[in-house]
């Protein structure tokens, strides 16, 4: 266990190491640019990694919850792990995000380093990793579409579908199915179920803000004059939910 204390230090040195290069390369963008950089990078490369651990390293997350977990797993966690703790520090720095967001990212490094302690259930771990970064690359396309004046395009257009599709899908409907089976099968722990839980109902939180921005645009591209005469006009902010 201290070795992967280690481990994680490390990587969290480096994802430090990286901002504070994009910073001193790219100062003129500011704070948050290079760190959504930074989270893009993360996004991407854990993506990959997931991928292949799911699709071809193995065991199946669906069918094989509660396995020990391998090296490529652990791996993945660590990588994880030292970013997500380097962007909770960015955030409750610079005070960027509100209690849903930093709730998500506490259970992310609770679940991680809880996995990693009891050496078990990582490809569960990993899946949800697949599952909730998969959207991430879209959500900063979005926000630095937005930072260059270029989000009225058509662009713009397929990012947020793009974006609201494989959010419904990834983290609703197959988390949904995941979370059964790992409710179902005997061999993860209490505490590990209960963690999926909690993760799949703040996934819940996200969709309904998701909906509301989805309705919004949906309101915005009605012919001027239309009225809809069921309901109330929603009212909410495009934050940020990455």
């Amino acid at each position: 266990m201290t070795s992967l204390v280690v481990e994680v230090g490390i990587c969290l040195i480096g994802w430090i190491t990286l901002y504070a290069i994009l910073c001193y390369l790219n100062g003129c963008r500011g704070y948050e640019w290079n760190c959504r950089l930074v989270t893009l990078f993360h996004g991407i490369l854990i993506v990959c990694v997931t991928a292949y651990i799911g699709y071809v390293d193995g065991p199946w997350p669906f069918t094989h919850p509660g396995t020990e977990n391998t090296p490529l797993q652990i791996r993945a966690m660590v990588l994880s792990l030292g970013y997500f703790s380097f962007d909770m520090g960015w955030c409750v720095y610079f005070r960027t995000e509100g209690v849903v967001m930093l709730a998500h990212h506490t259970l992310s490094i609770v679940g991680m380093a809880l996995t990693l302690w009891l050496g078990e259930s990582g490809i569960e771990a990993c899946a949800v990793l697949f599952g909730s970064e998969i959207t991430n690359p879209l959500l900063q396309m979005r926000w630095f579409l937005r930072r260059l004046g270029r989000y009225e395009g058509a662009l713009a257009g397929a990012v947020d579908l793009l974006f609201v599709t494989l959010f419904v899908f990834m983290r609703i409907v197959l988390g949904g199915h995941m979370l059964l089976c790992e409710l179902a099968s005997p061999r993860p722990r209490l505490l590990i179920k209960i963690g999926g839980v909690a993760m799949y109902l703040l996934s819940w939180v996200f969709m309904v803000d998701i909906a509301r921005f989805a309705w919004r645009k949906a309101r915005a591209r009605l012919p001027r004059g239309w009225v809809w005469h069921k309901g109330p006009e929603l009212n909410g902010h495009d934050g940020k939910s990455d």
